[in-house]
């Protein structure tokens, strides 16, 4: 039996927004809602370069990524053609103006992913080299 819990009441979301919630480990989860109050969860990181997809632009039921534009589904987390890829998407639903996720997905799900990083300088210093 799946156990809710919630996170975010919606007004805390922006229309054609997102809503970043952190975890304990792991990458944060994005929440989303588009302009039928609909809402969505996704791993907060693009399948292309890891960009921040709570930075996105909502259409309809995908999200630009902020930093290549690709565009990803809400409801699966999938790059829409020409692009390929996924991030993770979480069981995600809205209980009398409460958004809920499942507790276990929050603590388990795609832990394994690394977190981007940024530059030149992202790269993993070599302690060898020094």
């Amino acid at each position: 039996m799946t156990q809710w819990t919630a996170v975010c009441r919606l007004e805390d979301i922006p229309v054609l927004g997102a809503r970043r919630i952190a975890r304990d480990q792991g990458i944060a989860v994005a929440v989303f809602r588009n302009t039928d109050d609909k809402v969505f969860a996704l791993l907060d990181r693009c399948p292309h370069k890891g960009g921040p997809l709570s930075q996105g632009i909502v259409l309809g039921d995908s999200v630009a990524c902020p930093l290549h534009n690709w565009t990803i589904g809400l409801a699966d987390g999938c790059a829409k053609a020409p692009d390929e890829g996924c991030t993770p998407a979480f069981a995600c639903r809205l209980e009398q103006g409460q958004v809920m996720l499942d507790a276990d997905e929050l603590a388990t799900k795609a832990l394994d992913l690394a977190a981007p990083v940024a530059g030149p300088c992202g790269k993993a210093a070599d302690p060898a080299a020094a």
